[in-house]
């Protein structure tokens, strides 16, 4: 990457700086553990910027997204509408319309409700779709975040398997696929090969009920070092495992009967990411040392305002060479928003640190910007660089705008399903 302090120096802070280089080689790296053949899907969710999108979608990634935003940025980013999943547990009927109007043909449906609906929708389109049933199937031991069991996701494999007619689809919403992501962040490779051999039994169980599985979507779970020091887990480990797995529980999967496909989010964009303060004061209060940061929870929240992912523990280094022979001492790094939550770090060892230091932290490309706190005391974005072998690719800063709604009734009728 260039040099970070001379890039804050230029285009001001708080900045993230995106480089290109590692998302390829995260990606190099995760499709060397995949099964052959199989589909990566990229989950915008992790870091929605255009043109992270466009380096995944040139390096022959898929897009899975889960709003009507995350829709059109893939779009806007050259992603074809077929390589497209829509997902979300909360899919209304203007959601499901603009999709369609964009040529999106597959969808990750979460109930029989929801399977209703996009066959109402559909219709009135006189289109058929494509649905992938999300299904709950247990998980391994590892992970961080669960993603399925009683949880707002998906359906269960009993109910399925107890009641299958309610979910085999209709004219105009074909189901002919299973999406199954039971967890996320699991940095341990076996434990994460015992979570797909779950999830490829259950959909062996599916497929031996009578449901006909044109794709498998075996979700994520890939793991990679968050605000803090490391390189992303070697996975590679998984690919043979994973082949004979499938070759026990899906016999066909070679000559895609059914197609194999995964997600990840958090492990292609994660490593790419640095996030640049300016150290705007330093002050003592009792025994504790607090260094005052231009941006905080704000800008890398992580989901702090849910209680997820709170980045306490981020390691950061001094952009000052000055400091490499002070000594260290513990500090606080701290926010400017006006709650005691925006921190960012406690008893962090640093050396030395003045105002006008920049400070960095890595592994920050993923979960930052668009998981944070952004509209909290109304500070600007900060401005997002994206690198490509030393050269500023692109320099934009998100812009929240406030704007008149006239359509309200339109809104209602969404929210309320009434497709009038």
């Amino acid at each position: 990457m260039s040099d970070p302090a001379a890039l804050a120096r230029r285009y001001g802070t708080p900045a993230y700086l995106y480089d290109l280089a590692q998302v390829r080689a995260a990606h190099a790296q995760l499709s060397a553990a995949l099964p052959r053949p199989s589909t990566l899907h990229y989950s915008l969710k992790a870091n929605p910027h255009p043109e992270l999108v466009r380096q995944l979608a040139e390096l022959g990634c898929h897009a899975e997204v889960s709003s009507t935003g995350e829709l059109d940025t893939a779009v806007l980013a050259g992603v074809p509408a077929p390589d497209i999943l829509h997902t979300g547990p909360g899919k209304t009927p203007a959601e499901l319309r603009h999709a369609l109007s964009l040529g999106v043909r597959r969808f990750s449906v979460e109930s029989a409700a929801q399977l209703r609906l996009l066959d109402e929708i559909a219709g009135q389109s006189q289109v058929r779709v494509s649905c992938l049933l999300r299904v709950n199937a247990g998980r391994g031991a590892g992970g961080k975040l669960r993603m399925g069991g009683v949880s707002q996701f998906g359906i269960e494999l009993d109910q399925l398997l107890a009641e299958p007619d309610a979910f085999r689809g209709t004219d105009f919403a074909v189901v002919n696929g299973l999406h199954l992501f039971p967890v996320s962040g699991v940095d341990d490779p076996a434990a994460l090969l015992e979570t797909f051999a779950i999830s490829a039994r259950a959909a062996r169980q599916v497929a031996e009920a009578g449901f006909e599985l044109a794709e498998v979507d075996l979700g994520g779970g890939f793991a990679t070092p968050y605000l803090r020091p490391g390189d992303p887990v070697d996975y590679r480990v998984l690919r043979g495992e994973l082949e004979s797995l499938l070759d026990a529980e899906l016999p066909g999967w070679r000559e895609q009967r059914p197609r194999i496909s995964f997600e990840s989010g958090r492990y292609l964009v994660g490593s790419c990411g640095t996030y640049v303060c300016a150290v705007t004061d330093v002050k003592a209060n009792g025994e504790r040392t607090f260094v005052v940061l231009d941006g905080g929870i704000n800008h890398l929240g992580g989901l702090s305002g849910i209680g997820r992912m709170l980045p306490t523990r981020a390691a950061a280094e001094i952009l000052t060479s000055r400091a490499e022979s002070s000594p260290k001492v513990p500090v606080d790094l701290v926010g400017p928003l006006c709650t005691p939550a925006d921190v960012l770090a406690r008893n962090l060892e640093l050396p030395e640190v003045r105002a006008g230091d920049l400070i960095a932290i890595r592994n920050a490309g993923a979960y930052g910007l668009s998981a944070s706190l952004l509209g909290f005391l109304s500070h600007p974005a900060p401005v997002e660089l994206v690198l490509d072998g030393g050269t500023v690719r692109s320099a934009s800063a998100i812009a929240t705008v406030r704007t008149e709604v006239h359509a309200a009734q339109d809104r209602a009728g969404a929210m309320s399903g009434d497709p009038n």
